[in-house]
């Protein structure tokens, strides 16, 4: 009888520690894993390798290059930007359909590609186009 009237010791709850740390390591892992960086610094951009550049027949007779020193060659000679647009200007007065070719160092100040592209518009020979490596 003795036995009866004792009360029984309750276990105390426990909690396991061990699956509820796993499951908090796979969520900050996941966190980190889907998180965007954003940086503050100035992009470096490299110009992309386009992989059919070269496939259409290039047939054009005016080729305008910008070397890394930013000097601008017409045709292999170079030329000053007022020297430039006077050779555009007699381009167009002898066919205004002839496809102008661009060729620019992937580090050419985006400065002077915008200047021969614009230079290229004033004078009205709109076909010109961009060589990628």
């Amino acid at each position: 009888m003795s036995s009866s009237l004792r009360q029984r010791r309750r276990r105390r709850p426990e909690m396991n520690l061990v699956p509820l740390i796993d499951v908090l390591v796979m969520l900050i892992f996941f966190a980190f894993v889907t998180m965007q960086f954003k940086s503050a610094a100035t992009l470096n951009i490299t110009l992309p390798k386009v992989e059919t550049a070269g496939k259409n027949e290039f047939k054009g007779t005016v080729t305008i290059a910008i070397n890394k020193e930013s000097v601008i060659s017409f045709n292999g000679k170079p030329v000053s930007d007022e020297e430039l647009t006077a050779l555009l200007q007699q381009v167009k007065s002898v066919d205004k359909d002839i496809p102008v070719l661009i060729k620019a160092d992937e580090t050419t100040p985006l400065k002077r590609l915008a200047f021969v592209m614009d230079a290229c518009r004033k004078t009205g020979l709109n076909k010109f186009s961009l060589q990628s490596r």
